[in-house]
Order: structure tokens, then C-alpha cells, then sequence
């Protein structure tokens, strides 16, 4: 069975947003887990919770969380908004954002 436009189409943007969320998360938790790994600052426990979070919540609660974030009433949505950025919701940026949060 060939593959239709929609299914590369669909191939082509898991792509994307593997690779982008890869290398966002290379760049951010590598720095971060090396100064979790070193440090001895009082700051140690709350940056490792906000780390642990997307071990311990349902992905469903950290979507539920994001979209009140980033939606058109959320405070970041409404940052966007006013930065005439449009909202996050629904759209690459969004889903990379989401991405990246659930996967640290």
C-alpha cells in the first residue's frame, strides 16, 4: 500500500518536531543536569522537582496545564498576543513547547 501525502506529510512533521525537541532538550537538560549533578545550592531541591514533574503528572494533566498556559486566556497567550505572535496553541511552536516540557 503506497503512502499518500497525508502519511508523509504526517512523517515529515514527527520528524521535525523529534528532531527539534532533541536538540532543545540537548542544549537545555545537559547544562542543567550538570549543575544538578555539582552544585550544592539551596536551589538544588526546587529546580530538580520542576525537573522530576513530568515524571511523577499524567501527560494528560501536563496538555491540560500547557493549553491553560499557552491558550488565548493563559498568561504566555496573552504575552504572545499583545507581542503580535498569535497564540501557541495548536500550532509547531505549541507542539514543540509541549514536547520539550513533557520530555525534560
Amino acid at each position: 500500500m503506497p503512502l499518500g501525502s497525508a502519511d508523509i506529510a504526517a512523517i515529515w512533521l514527527t520528524l521535525k518536531l523529534a528532531s527539534l525537541t532533541t536538540v532543545i532538550l540537548l542544549i537545555i537538560g545537559t547544562p542543567i543536569a550538570l549543575w544538578l549533578a555539582r552544585t550544592d545550592s539551596w536551589l538544588k531541591g526546587p529546580i530538580g522537582a520542576v525537573v522530576a514533574l513530568p515524571l511523577v503528572l499524567p501527560p494528560t494533566v501536563i496538555g491540560f496545564y500547557l493549553l491553560l498556559l499557552l491558550g488565548p486566556n493563559g498568561a504566555v497567550g496573552q504575552l504572545t498576543q499583545s507581542l503580535g505572535l498569535g497564540t501557541l496553541t495548536f500550532s509547531f511552536t505549541g507542539l514543540v513547547i509541549g514536547s520539550v516540557l513533557y520530555s525534560m
